[in-house]
Parts: structure tokens; C-alpha cells; sequence
């Protein structure tokens, strides 16, 4: 198998504060019990409802029915169509999360839901994460969708209003969780999200991929309007949702278009609409439409602009190769639209073909980081591409005073102090005793201020998310401190553990007295008032397995139908999902 650490070890850097570890002792029995049932049932009805990929998927990823998987069996597994998983707690920032699904890293939180949340869980789990996403990998075509989507996605600019939304998200999902919390608690932790949301009025490039994101790879369907099949996973994990999706009258079916980006998504609710995408090939199509129009391919100043209005970091790169990270703060362009000048704030960084320059870095440039851009004056080509010697005729030579007037009329007068060259082109100037000037007269670097370092280039070509080179810029430097983490059980939970683990012996156990000491298990837990329904329904499929007879079954059914009540609750629900199977096994369903 292969190991954790060895995944871990192969990732960069900044990718590996975010990878948590699976210890598969810590799930509990019941843990287990609860994977076995969802999973059981959900083949069952995905079988027919969901694409023809899912269940085979299940079986090539080295994800089954009967247990928890195990991070290690299921990397052996993915190894073998070019992918790996790793585990982490909760939510990951989203960036993040896309350069996993980049480097074709499924990412899989490591909790189990618990059984108060079997129907619906707040906080991602194992059983939405594993069984939800894996299994369609095994579809190249998909597999190709979904690192691409991971590209764009990680590229793709954020605002600090987006990543105020994801904190908030995070904290909920842990707060609903954890039985611990308060009524208080959650109700101030879904009041943050409200007001966290308000606040974020217009959305970014990285909200409309999210969406996009959302009904595709989490709620998609693929087919036609009037005969479609499930893939997205958030439908594949959830009992409820991928039964009630398939009504027609409740949730409105619709053609994928990118026009999906318009379509903003409740994750606490069921969805009202769900769109259909014709195949792989139409999922690519709609992605490869809005990454058109993505700043990191369309550059120039109106993607500057949108950089400006993010108030996160963001890199741009000129012509040159030239690459700055940081916030930027200011662009300046002419009557036609080109970048003459842009500033960045707090720490920046230069880069080259994703490396950071040596002595360039956030600690050099603390305080950020400006410059002009555009053609010179009486030089027909970009700045660039000049040889030394060109340099020399035009009158820019090291060690030697130059002015350099724009196109735009900013003027950098100062001692060259040196020229940085890649791949045979310009790309850094660096002055001494500098002023920068604008047409206007405006003071844009005094040299007071330092050494200026003057990026080369006539414009700026792409516009992205996050920094140049993450290793040397890590915009996470760690993740959330608050944790997912799973909560000590209650009394109660403690006291049905035992049972729990009993049951789940004789489920792996060859012993011949085993049906013996099943009913002596059952009798046992009949006395105790708080055994909850999922240890009688388990107790129940081992009987039909040990073939105990009528009167064992009775016993339990009568348990269980006393636990559903009225029928108007999720424990119901559950239990007439569990019942209704049972009698498609051939066994009755009700005393």
C-alpha cells in the first residue's frame, strides 16, 4: 500500500499544512455502521439513477460497502489512473483546494458524519468526499474535466469578501457539528454567514467558477432534460437529495450553458434547479467558455482593475516574463485602455516563469512595489527585446545616468544600476537616485524612497490568483485554527460502543455459535432505554444474515418501528430507507 507519508513528501511545500492524517482506529463502530448503511443504500438506489461509471468507479478506487476506506488502499488504487488522495479537516481554502485537484490530488476529509447527521451533514465528510468524487475519475474524459477545472480554478481572483464567506462556512459547519454547541452558538455562527454573505455583493471570478463548480461537479447531471443520469457528488452522497432530484415537479431540470454562473446556490438547502450537461466533452466546452474570459487570459488593465477591486494578492505578467505578486492598489492607463503605471501594497514579490528573482522577494519588496509600463520614445519595439549593445545606441548603459520617457509621458530619470536578463530579454532595470514622474508632473517614486526596480514590458498579459511561485509567497501559511475535529462521545455513545463493537465481531466473526450469541446481544440491548435505531437495524441485518427466524426479527422490527414514531423525522426516514431495502431483500418490513 501506499503510505500517507509518502504522498505527503511528494507535495510542495505549501501544500502540506494542509493535509491532515487518517487514524483509522479512531472511527468507531458506529462510525463504521454508519458508512454501511448510507453506502448500502445509496448503491441501491444510484444503481439505476446515477451514471453507469459510479459503481464500477466504487470498486477501481478501493472504496466498499462494508467499511470506512482506507486512505492507503484507496491511493493504490488511484495510483493506477495517474491520481492520489489526501485527507484533511473540514474545509480548505478554495485556491487550495483547486491546486490539489490541479495536481490531480483528490482531497477527502478525514471525519465521518455522525449518525445525528446521516441525511444531511454541515461540515464535509469522508462519505461525500470518497465515495462521492472518486469514483468517476475513472472516466479519463472526466478526470481531464476536473484537473483542468482545478487549473483554471486555482487562477482564478478571489476577494477578501470571498474568503470572509469561507471562514464563516468553515466555522458553521464545525459548530453544527459538534454536539457540544450551543443554540446560541449556532444561531451566531449562522448569523456571521449571513452578514458575511450581505457584505459580498458582487461576486468574483473565483465565486462565478464556484458556481460553476457547484452545479457541475457537485450537483451535475449528465444527459438530456428528459433523460438524465446523477454524477455530481454532492447528489451521490445524499440519500434524500438524489431521490427527491429525480422529481420533476419539485426541481427544475435545465441545459448546462455557462449562463450557470448567473445561478447563485444555498449549501444548507435542497436545490431547486439542477442542470444537465450532454457528456464530458459538453462539461469541458462550457468550462474552456468562461476561462476565456478569465483575467489570467485576458490581462490588461481592466483585469488590473478587478485585482485592485479584490484586495487580495494577485500576480500579473508582462510581456516580458515578468512576473509581480502582491495586492495591487493603483493602475494607471492611457485614453485607449493600456497600463502606463501600477502599484502593489504590503509585501510583493518578482518572479520569472514561476520562480521567485533572487533579492526580490516579500521581505525585499515589504512594502510593495510600482512601475511603469509601455513603449519608450523613439524605440519602435518593446524594451524587452533590446540587446546591450541596442541598449547602448539608444543611450542606456549601466553605471551611467538614463531617462527613459513613455509614450504615456511617465518619465524615470536615475543611474542605471543594473539590467536583469532572462531567456535573452529585459526584464528588470533597476536605478539609483530615481524619479518617476507622471505626464502630469505627479511624484511616483522619490529617491528618497530607495533603489527602484522597474518591471520591462509594453503590457500586461495575464492577471491570476495567488502569487508567482507559492513556495517563496505561501498566501496560507497555515490552515484555519479552528478545527474540525471529531468530539469525545456523550454518556449515551459511550455506553453503546460496546455493543456497537459486539456487533460488529460477529459480523467478521466464522464462529459457529455466532447466532447464539447475537440473540444474547439483542437481549442484552433490549433492556437498555437509550440503544438508538441504527444498532437495532444493524442487529437486525445480522440476523437476517445468521437466518434467526421470525420471531428475532420481530423483536427488532417492533424496536424500530417504535423509534420511527410518527414518520415526520429524519430517524424515520432513515428507518423506512432501511425497512424498504430489507423487503426488497425478501424479508417483510413491518410486524
Amino acid at each position: 500500500m501506499i503510505s500517507q507519508q509518502s504522498i505527503l513528501d511528494s507535495l510542495p511545500p505549501h501544500l502540506r499544512p494542509f493535509v491532515a492524517t487518517q487514524d483509522y482506529s479512531a472511527y468507531t463502530a458506529r462510525d463504521h455502521a454508519v458508512w454501511r448503511f448510507l453506502m448500502t443504500e445509496l448503491s441501491q438506489t444510484l444503481s439505476k439513477s446515477a451514471h453507469p461509471v459510479y459503481l464500477e468507479g466504487l470498486r477501481q478506487t478501493g472504496i466498499n460497502l462494508d467499511g470506512i476506506p482506507r486512505i492507503e488502499e484507496m491511493n493504490t488504487c488511484l495510483s493506477e489512473i495517474g491520481w492520489r488522495a489526501v485527507v484533511v479537516d473540514g474545509f480548505v481554502p478554495p485556491a487550495i483546494f483547486m491546486e490539489f485537484q490541479a495536481r490531480r490530488v483528490l482531497v477527502i476529509a478525514v471525519d465521518m458524519r455522525s449518525i445525528d447527521h446521516m441525511l444531511y451533514t454541515p461540515a464535509p465528510d469522508i462519505v461525500h468526499e470518497s465515495a462521492g468524487h472518486a469514483p468517476f475519475i475513472i472516466d479519463i474524459d472526466y478526470a481531464e474535466y476536473l484537473q483542468r477545472f482545478g487549473e483554471l480554478g486555482m487562477r482564478a481572483i478571489a476577494s477578501d469578501a470571498d474568503m470572509a464567506v469561507y471562514e464563516a462556512i468553515r466555522c458553521l459547519s464545525i459548530v453544527k457539528e459538534s454536539p457540544s454547541s450551543s443554540d446560541a452558538e449556532i444561531q451566531a455562527a449562522e448569523n456571521a454567514l449571513q452578514a458575511a454573505s450581505a457584505a459580498n455583493t458582487v461576486p468574483s471570478e473565483a465565486a462565478l467558477l464556484a458556481r460553476l463548480h457547484w452545479w457541475t461537479v457537485e450537483y451535475g447531471l449528465v444527459g438530456s432534460v428528459e433523460d438524465y443520469k446523477i454524477y455530481g457528488a454532492g447528489l451521490l452522497s445524499s440519500l434524500g437529495e438524489s431521490v427527491n432530484c429525480l422529481n420533476d415537479d419539485r426541481v427544475k431540470k435545465l441545459p448546462l450553458t455557462v449562463d450557470a454562473i448567473n445561478c447563485n446556490y444555498d449549501i444548507t438547502s435542497e436545490q431547486t434547479r439542477l442542470f444537465v450537461a450532454k457528456d464530458c466533452r459538453h462539461l469541458s466546452q462550457v468550462l474552456e467558455e468562461f476561462g476565456r474570459h478569465m483575467c489570467v487570459n485576458q490581462g490588461g488593465a481592466s483585469s488590473l482593475k478587478q485585482a485592485v477591486e479584490a484586495a487580495t494578492v494577485n500576480t500579473a505578467e508582462c510581456n516580458s516574463g515578468l512576473q509581480v505578486s502582491g495586492q495591487f492598489s493603483r493602475v494607471l492607463e492611457d485614453a485607449v485602455g493600456n497600463v502606463i503605471y501600477f502599484n502593489t501594497t504590503g509585501p510583493s514579490q518578482l518572479a520569472y516563469q514561476n520562480e521567485q528573482l533572487k533579492g526580490h522577494g516579500v521581505d525585499f519588496h515589504a512594502s510593495g512595489f510600482g512601475s511603469p509600463l509601455g513603449r519608450l520614445q523613439s524605440m519602435s519595439r518593446c524594451l524587452s527585446v533590446y540587446t546591450i549593445d541596442d541598449l547602448k545606441a539608444h543611450n542606456i548603459v549601466v553605471g551611467e545616468p538614463v531617462e527613459l520617457v513613455f509614450l504615456s509621458g511617465v518619465k524615470v530619470a536615475g543611474v542605471l544600476n543594473k539590467i536583469l536578463r532572462r531567456d535573452q530579454k529585459n526584464i528588470l532595470f533597476t536605478f539609483g537616485d530615481c524619479t518617476v514622474t507622471s505626464l502630469e508632473g505627479d511624484i511616483l517614486f522619490d529617491p528618497d524612497w530607495g533603489v527602484f526596480d522597474m518591471a520591462v514590458g509594453d503590457s500586461v498579459v495575464s492577471v491570476y490568483g495567488g502569487s508567482a511561485d507559492s513556495i517563496a509567497f505561501p498566501l496560507y501559511k497555515e490552515p484555519s485554527k479552528q478545527s474540525g475535529a471529531p468530539q469525545a462521545l456523550d454518556a449515551e455513545s459511550q455506553l453503546l460502543m460496546p455493543f456497537y463493537e459486539q456487533a460488529a465481531e460477529l459480523r467478521s466473526s466464522n464462529a459457529s455459535e455466532k447466532g447464539e450469541a447475537l440473540v444474547n446481544l439483542i437481549e442484552r440491548t433490549g433492556s437498555i432505554e437509550s440503544v438508538d435505531w441504527l444498532l437495532n437495524y444493524e442487529l437486525l441485518t445480522l440476523a437476517d444474515e445468521f437466518e434467526l427466524g421470525a420471531a428475532v426479527a420481530d423483536t427488532l422490527l417492533a424496536r424500530l418501528n417504535v423509534q420511527a414514531g410518527s414518520g415526520e423525522n429524519d430517524t424515520a426516514r432513515l428507518i423506512e430507507y432501511g425497512l424498504k431495502r430489507r423487503a426488497g431483500n425478501g424479508c417483510s418490513s413491518s410486524l
